[in-house]
């Protein structure tokens, strides 16, 4: 590991790993976390991983609220179970905090929020519970907006979609672009007066995918102050070059459009969730043809992640520059925006 990594804040912002978790017998997650991921996230060095709380296909519509309170029990049942590696953090205080204890800082978010339907209210509920971003869909539709698999509809989003957006920026929670279908990330944009943040989203200028972000959406994004984490999955970087250097290829093209202090890391890693768990996890990702399984060499999981700073470093980028990219900026962004609710 080069020591830029290891002396630089690394910040995942998307990791399925609690479904994994949920798959198994709540008596057994936090052991299952300990043994299974945190040897991982020491590996690549992790300070700062969000763990999104995604629903499955057997649980929507009916089951959704209980499964994704079920994932929210997970998290803090992971992190109580091993206060010695992680801490649960609802603010920027509290993830400074965390690092400098020299614990992982954990942050819960809402992939889709199936379980919210048009209980706009029941995003309060959600950041009692430490849920501190949220996206309003998946690769379909929900109550709130459609996901990217829809974008023929042209959809904007929903009344409900529209009050939900209000919420979150009461609450002090960061709005999650990744996903949402191309008119509902511009309709977001019209509405927002915080930043706004793509979890897991790359560049749709080189690999021309729905789940990827246009310059002119990643222009917007940047002008309300917020961050794009670019996706490592190997279909979303080119459609048969699953490599390192094009997944440097993305964070350069987005850093080029958006400013260098505006791109983040967030990988998706699903390699051993979708070996651990029983189908359809994830299984949307077969949209028009796109096949679920095809990773970067070396980043299959968060293990390979200085692979990156060695690559940033390798083509010129400054030190500065790199560990803004690896965490710097999505940590700023934390301390900026996370449960500080709308005066």
């Amino acid at each position: 590991m080069h020591e830029l990594h290891r002396r630089s804040v690394v910040a995942d912002t998307h990791n399925d790993l609690l479904c994994g978790v949920v798959a198994r017998a709540p008596e057994t997650w936090s052991g299952y976390f300990r043994e299974s991921w945190i040897p991982q996230l020491r590996t690549g060095g992790v300070d700062l991983q969000v763990l999104p709380v995604f629903i499955e296909d057997p649980y929507r519509p009916e089951g959704a609220l209980r499964q994704t309170l079920r994932m929210i029990e997970a998290g803090h049942r992971i992190a109580a179970g091993n206060a010695d590696e992680v801490t649960l953090c609802e603010t920027g205080e509290d993830i400074d905090a965390a690092i400098a204890r020299g614990t992982i800082a954990l942050v819960l978010a809402l992939e889709s929020a199936p379980g919210i339907g048009e209980d706009v209210e029941l995003l309060e509920t959600m950041h009692r519970l430490g849920i501190r971003i949220a996206s309003l869909a998946h690769f379909g539709r929900t109550a709130l907006a459609d996901g990217s698999g829809e974008d023929a509809t042209g959809s904007r989003l929903t009344r409900a979609g529209v009050r939900a957006v209000s919420e979150m920026e009461r609450l002090g929670m960061l709005f999650d672009v990744s996903h949402l279908g191309a008119a509902g990330v511009e309709h977001v944009l019209e509405l927002a007066t915080r930043p706004v943040m793509a979890t897991h989203s790359s560049a749709r200028s080189l690999r021309d995918h729905h789940r990827n972000l246009t310059d002119e959406q990643l222009k917007g994004i940047a002008a309300t102050g917020g961050v794009v984490c670019v996706n490592f999955l190997g279909s979303f970087l080119h459609p048969t070059d699953f490599s390192l250097d094009r997944l440097i290829d993305h964070i350069e093209r987005i850093a080029g459009i958006m400013g260098v202090d505006r791109v983040g890391l967030g990988p998706d890693f699903l390699d051993e969730i979708l070996t651990d768990t029983t189908p359809p996890c994830c299984a949307e990702l077969t949209v028009e043809g796109i096949p679920p399984r095809g990773y970067v060499p070396g980043l299959e999981g968060p293990s390979g992640l200085p692979l990156v700073t060695d690559a940033l470093l390798g083509r010129g980028w400054s030190e500065d520059d790199v560990a803004a990219v690896i965490g710097g900026n999505v940590l700023r962004l934390f301390r900026q925006e996370l449960g500080r609710r709308q005066a």
